[in-house]
């Protein structure tokens, strides 16, 4: 999939209101559960877009690399470093990651795997080259908002029209079928619920955002 033609206005949207709400609960939730792995120190970013969110893991003290299929969104991620800290950027693909195996302590999929044609490769791949766990972020299918997104999109189209979006289970199976035997635990939750929700996460599966951490066995988790 072609990012090319939105990669100049893709960050401008976290300005907006409701860009900004979602990214303060998207991370919130994010950071709720990276605090179940404390030693993280490394990172890698598959499919880091204009590096948001990359910019974000650097901003917790990680060493974070950013790797992204779309050389626009990648000329982008760089531009906007001028004011942060610097993160390396990558041109590959999440099919075939260019990096030896546990090259990372951490791999993050934040709405990525919807735009993945073969979402279980990326996932096993992201198995190989984690020590300690994958995090992902991504837009759920059973939610009002992307009932919502749907309807808009018959008006007008978006980039959204073209993802594969996941449920709660649909996203636990495939962890459980790519990683296999590594995975020795599974945390998830939700936030971006209707309304004006109190809560900023719930452990219910109707969230427009998913929050899952799989922590793995194997090198470097002692």
């Amino acid at each position: 999939m072609d990012f090319g033609d939105i990669a100049g206005r893709y960050e401008s949207w976290y300005g907006t209101l409701g860009g900004r709400r979602a990214d303060r609960l998207e991370k919130v939730l994010l950071d709720k559960l990276l605090k179940r792995l404390p030693w993280i120190r490394t990172a890698l970013e598959v499919g880091c877009g204009t590096g948001h969110f990359t910019r974000w893991l650097a901003e917790r003290g990680i060493e974070a690399v950013g790797l992204d299929i779309s050389p626009a969104m990648l000329v982008q991620a760089r531009r906007l470093e001028a004011s942060a800290r610097v993160c390396p950027y990558v041109l590959g693909d999440g099919l075939v990651l260019p990096f030896p195996d546990h090259a990372f302590d951490l791999v993050a999929f934040i709405t990525t795997l919807e735009f993945i044609p073969q979402p279980e490769r990326a996932m096993a791949e992201a198995g190989r080259v984690a020590r300690q766990g994958v995090l992902v972020g991504g837009l759920n299918r059973h939610s009002l908002l992307a009932l919502r997104r749907r309807w808009r999109s018959l008006r007008a189209p978006t980039i959204y029209d073209q993802a594969r979006c996941f449920t709660v289970g649909e996203l636990a199976q495939l962890a459980q079928e790519a990683l296999g035997v590594r995975l020795r635990g599974m945390t998830w939750r939700t936030t971006l619920l209707a309304g004006t929700w109190p809560c900023t996460d719930v452990r219910l599966p109707w969230g427009g955002f998913v929050g899952m951490l799989l922590e793995l066995e194997g090198e470097g988790n002692g």
